[in-house]
């Protein structure tokens, strides 16, 4: 029973990795401009296809592949900020709302259109081994690059954003927007950054995903998006180190819940878990409350 614990953990922490780079998309527009960007789901699928191309036409390998598929997501999510979001800045949030899923069915229905409907299959990019640990547990190559990968990447945005002048300029919009121009901070520049670095985590994670399941199509951002979200908010919602530990433990949930109940239980428990926790902590894990003096 122990081994069979150690080895469900192994296939948490390779599902938790995927949920916590998207949910870190989710929680840094939140964190800078309090929008709930409903497209980011669909942009992680848009990195999976862009992966798809680079390994499947290209012929590249794994590294060259990440990194064309996360510039060519950071452009389209500037792109996106752009267009779409930056003139219904002063807007009702109503209004950004209804455009984050009109982007969302746009892009599913683009690449649809480009595509086919037909699924697409990523070829393999990471050599196939398994490496045995003590107790008939073990990894595979695969779970040690998206693992490995995962945790790569959450760390360098960790010291980004805690370490450096534009992090901080990034944290400094969070707390008040509308009087950062007047002490010089480019904040169009910084927003439209905090898109480019969300969405090339998504890719990271679309990317990731065809390495553990290679098989993609244009609808597969939905449910993994929402999923991402319920992370994000279990985390606490426009915090970095709560879209992680939220990506994990909603991970956790639904591995072990599958592996002692019946797989339909999954997402119910899964978003019973975000309604319970709502209750009791409506922040969530390490999220903070928004005081306002008047």
């Amino acid at each position: 029973m122990i081994s069979y614990l150690l080895q469900q953990a192994i296939n948490a922490l390779q599902l938790g990795s995927v949920y916590a780079l998207i949910a870190l998309g989710y929680s840094m527009v939140y964190g800078v401009l309090r929008l709930i960007n409903f497209a980011h789901g669909d942009i992680f699928m848009v990195g999976a296809f862009l992966g798809f191309f680079a390994a499947a036409v290209m012929r590249w390998p794994f590294v060259p592949t990440l990194l064309f598929s996360m510039a060519a997501t950071a452009a389209l999510g500037v792109t996106i900020e752009r267009v779409a979001y930056r003139p219904l800045r002063d807007a009702p949030r109503v209004s950004a709302v209804i455009t984050a899923l009109g982007v969302g069915l746009f892009l599913e229905h683009f690449v649809l259109a480009t595509m086919g409907a037909q699924p697409r299959q990523i070829p393999r990019m990471i050599p196939a081994r398994f490496y045995p640990l003590p107790g008939d547990i073990g990894f595979s190559s695969n779970q040690a690059v998206i693992f490995g990968v995962a945790v790569l990447l959450m760390l360098i945005l960790d010291l980004f954003v805690n370490r450096t002048l534009t992090g901080m300029a990034m944290r400094a919009i969070s707390w008040d927007i509308r009087h950062l121009p007047l002490m010089g901070v480019p904040v169009n520049r910084i927003v439209s950054l905090t898109f480019a670095i969300g969405s090339a985590l998504a890719a990271a994670g679309g990317i990731l995903v065809g390495l553990a399941y290679p098989i993609i199509d244009p609808y597969m951002g939905v449910l993994v998006g929402w999923k991402a979200f319920v992370a994000a908010v279990v985390g606490g919602i426009g915090s970095i180190r709560g879209a992680v530990a939220g990506g994990y433990v909603l991970a956790a949930t639904e591995v072990f819940v599958a592996a002692f109940l019946p797989s339909t239980y999954r997402d119910f428990v899964a978003f019973s878990l975000l309604l319970t926790l709502l209750v009791f902590r409506p922040t969530g894990m390490f999220g903070r409350v928004w005081a306002q003096k008047v």
